[in-house]
């Protein structure tokens, strides 16, 4: 699925990239509010955090440095720029989706009416898989986690986002079995968490098609053989 199309520009490049960690923090930012449901990874250290009674965003964190050094594994060899790039997109994302969410706290989501709650969780969704399919194709700042799923899409599954998405998934939902399994408690899952589990990577697939057209992925030759770096 390597593009064809000409290298991005840096001014293209941090447009894009500028429109899809806002899209990605807003989209957070409206999950979080409404409380219908973490995405998977999020919901997962959750579950973790109370098990182990663990602070929420050093788990997160951790989780986020485990991955980064899984995709190195992965792709066969160190690649720092890689690494660093992806601990660059953390903290602004981090501290975006924390304003995010304290803002539409403020808005008070979470009396509006059941069934326009559920609209907008599920809107949110869609917002945070279209920004993951956008900073995928640009392919230079991602969080690791995104960075796992879009190594494993194209190393292994031919581009394929349903199936690299799915997979990607298995550790976090794993994680979440084992805490639920232990402490008998269930937390940040609900209908968001589900349709974030069922559709999120078709949802980036279809993003890669109708949103932004004439913008292809960047560099996927990166992800088939290691450079050291």
């Amino acid at each position: 699925m390597a593009s064809k199309q000409h290298r991005l520009t840096g001014t293209q490049s941090a447009i894009y990239l500028i429109i899809s960690i806002t899209l990605n923090a807003l989209g957070n930012g409206i999950t979080v509010s409404l409380n219908l449901g973490s995405a998977l990874w999020t919901a997962s250290a959750v579950n973790l955090s109370h098990l182990v009674g663990g602070d929420l965003k050093l788990l997160l964190m951790l989780i986020g440095f485990i991955a980064i050094i899984v995709n190195m594994i992965l792709l066969g060899g160190i690649q720092w720029r890689r690494a660093i790039n992806n601990l660059v997109f953390m903290i602004p994302f981090s501290i975006l989706v924390g304003y995010s969410a304290t803002m539409f706290n403020q808005w008070h989501l979470d009396n509006l009416p059941l069934v326009l709650r559920i609209v907008l969780d599920l809107f949110g969704i869609v917002m945070i898989a279209t920004a993951v399919s956008i900073y995928q194709r640009v392919n230079i700042l991602l969080h690791p986690l995104d960075d796992f799923m879009q190594i494993i899409r194209f190393k292994f599954f031919k581009g394929n986002a349903p199936i690299a998405m799915w997979v990607s998934f298995i550790p976090p939902v794993t994680m979440s079995l084992i805490a639920i399994f232990i402490s008998h408690r269930i937390y940040a899952i609900n209908i968001g968490t589900i349709f974030s589990l069922l559709f999120q990577g078709s949802l980036v697939g279809w993003a890669d098609r109708h949103v932004f057209k004439t913008l292809k992925h960047q560099g996927l030759d990166k992800l088939m053989t290691a450079k050291h770096q």
